[in-house]
């Protein structure tokens, strides 16, 4: 008897977004996607395709200037999916069409994004579309209204809705050219604070954001959201203060800037490193120190069922409070009168381990590939692939093609996740109908 083929909530997640890829980068291959009218190599779509929908914002091209209007839109379409999740979007046509939603299809949903409970996940999708909508549609309105004074109405509009729909998604892709990024608006309050914000909101999830919609009724925020909020706001404001103290008199960033220009500048690369990409300063102008200060805020990144990427926020905090508890002899790690279980615990430190393996690994794979580039340049560039970020020191448009693969392949685990691709490559994940005695090793 022929035996069934099954696809788990992994499989199917790890399928869809390599699908969502293919069919992105043979569009991106098409001559109507390039203002040469040449279409990209295939492996630069896919490279591009892959940025797009697993929202880094590494490009090998300039999107500005190489692509059409119909191919930035084959982009944005595929930042759009990617920063929502597959299964939210195939959730909207079955609210469109009048389909039901089945178990199955719920319980995809709740892979998606990383939800703890199938509880409600229906009704948190329609939620996550709204909030999606009404946030993009206030950010692009601002947006066009200040391009408007630099640019055609029309032009502005467009470029608008591009940036605010990036950034909501923490993307960091920009029609601006040049690779120039946002840096011609450091000093600008409008540009960064609106792109700060949705950056922010995107990154902090849409189990958070739906608690805070829900905060005036129900008076109560989950430990989650909690340690979200808190964790945040902390990494913000070392982020902030640390780049403004290491960049203070740093004549190629913030030292020419007016003393609110600096803090602007200081803000924004704060908020973006936590996995968004825009960047309103030249990376490959900061200290060393400033570098390896965004390299860990990349690496903590989002928080978890947001739009972005690193080992998230609760992760780390998780593992912070183990450690606290550890030195101080307790047995429990404790957040607000609130005990974390055993199996939280293990799984921030497998994610934690598996990115800081996949991070070493690739950079050392890159030390190869890409002879004679700097160490700190090829870490910070696999850190921003692996957090889904998107920043770059400028190394992305010059890696060989063993290199872009390998970035590639980064931006694809980051994204979807190391442990998600592990689940999904293993035949079985059965737990063991028996323990081993206790062994003792010595740590430490």
């Amino acid at each position: 008897m022929r035996k069934k083929f099954y696809l788990d909530p992994p499989k199917i997640l790890v399928l869809g977004f390599s699908v969502i890829i293919i069919i992105g980068a043979i569009l991106l291959s098409l001559p109507i996607s390039t203002t040469d009218g040449k279409g990209q190599s295939f492996l630069n779509a896919v490279f591009t395709a892959t940025s797009a929908t697993c929202v880094t914002g590494l490009v090998v091209v300039d999107t500005g200037s190489t692509f059409t209007h119909f191919g930035q839109l084959i982009i944005l379409s595929m930042i759009q999916i990617g920063g929502l999740g597959f299964m939210t979007f195939a959730t909207l046509f079955a609210f469109l069409l009048g389909k039901r939603i089945s178990l199955k299809e719920r319980i995809l949903l709740q892979e998606s994004l990383n939800n703890l409970s199938i509880e409600g996940i229906v009704r948190l999708a329609r939620r996550i579309l709204i909030f999606t909508a009404v946030i993009e549609f206030t950010g692009a309105v601002i947006l066009s209204i200040r391009f408007s004074f630099d640019m055609p109405l029309g032009k502005a509009v467009y470029f608008g809705i591009f940036h605010s729909i990036s950034n909501f998604n923490n993307a960091g892709f920009d029609l601006m050219g040049g690779f120039h990024s946002l840096t011609g608006y450091v000093q600008d309050p409008t540009v960064t604070l609106t792109i700060c914000a949705l950056i922010t909101l995107g990154g902090i999830g849409f189990i958070v954001l739906n608690e805070l919609f829900e905060f005036k009724k129900t008076r109560k925020l989950s430990l989650h959201t909690k340690v979200v909020l808190v964790t945040s706001f902390i990494l913000l404001i070392i982020g902030t203060l640390g780049i403004l103290v290491l960049e203070y008199s740093n004549a190629r960033t913030l030292k020419p800037l007016s003393f609110f220009g600096k803090i602007l500048g200081a803000l924004f690369q704060s908020v973006t490193s936590r996995t968004a990409g825009a960047n309103t300063l030249n990376i490959a102008d900061m200290t060393q120190t400033s570098l390896f200060l965004m390299i860990f805020l990349m690496f903590v990144g989002a928080s978890p069922g947001s739009t972005g990427g690193g080992i998230k926020t609760t992760t780390f905090t998780t593992l912070l409070g183990a450690v606290w508890s550890q030195i101080h002899g307790k047995e429990d790690v404790v957040f607000y009168r609130q005990r974390i279980v055993y199996e939280t615990i293990y799984k921030a430190l497998t994610i934690t381990m598996s990115g800081l393996f996949l991070v070493m690994s690739v950079t050392i794979l890159l030390t190869i590939t890409e002879h004679g580039k700097d160490f700190l340049m090829l870490l910070f560039e696999t850190t921003s692939a692996f957090a889904t970020v998107g920043l770059s020191m400028g190394l992305t448009p010059e890696l060989s093609h063993l290199g872009r693969a390998l970035i590639i392949f980064t931006m694809f685990a980051g994204r979807v996740g190391p442990l998600t691709i592990a689940y999904a490559v293993t035949i079985r994940r059965n737990p063991d109908a028996y323990r081993y005695p206790k062994g003792k090793i010595m740590i430490g």
